[in-house]
């Protein structure tokens, strides 16, 4: 089958799947990979963070990652590599964040009562997840 002339494929939200990698705080579910689509250099998908939590640090490894804030107002918390100081970006509904490869961080939600929800597209094909036992 040549280039112009394959299918295209309709992820519908049931069909999400958590068989991806996880953080401890967080819940992925997956839409777009190899495994779903047969992608080879994108992964996109969702990220689910409750009321009152922080996920564990981790990092991404070699993808670079873009995230689209669907509802909520998750905070993102990094290290800053000229300070040291550990920074939070304050997050809402309709914001784009962008994850360089290999940067250590963490999502929290401080919101009491209503979820975190985000769009997560990566420049990998599968959702790469290093578990760190902190952001240094």
């Amino acid at each position: 089958m040549d280039a112009f002339h394959r299918k295209l494929h309709h992820i519908a939200p049931g069909l999400l799947t958590a068989d991806t990698a996880q953080t401890g705080g967080m819940r992925r579910l997956a839409a777009i990979s190899g495994a779903s689509v047969g992608s080879s250099r994108l992964w996109m998908g969702q990220t689910h963070v409750a009321p009152s939590t922080a996920s564990a640090d981790h990092h991404h490894g070699e993808s670079e990652t873009a995230i689209y804030v669907v509802s909520g107002t998750p905070r993102f918390v990094f290290i800053d590599p000229e300070g040291g100081e550990e920074v939070r970006i304050e997050a809402k509904a309709g914001d784009y964040v962008y994850v360089p490869p290999f940067v250590p961080h963490r999502e929290e939600n401080p919101d009491p009562t209503r979820e975190a929800v985000v769009v997560i597209a990566r420049s990998t094909q599968e959702a790469i997840v290093v578990n760190l036992p902190g952001l240094r």
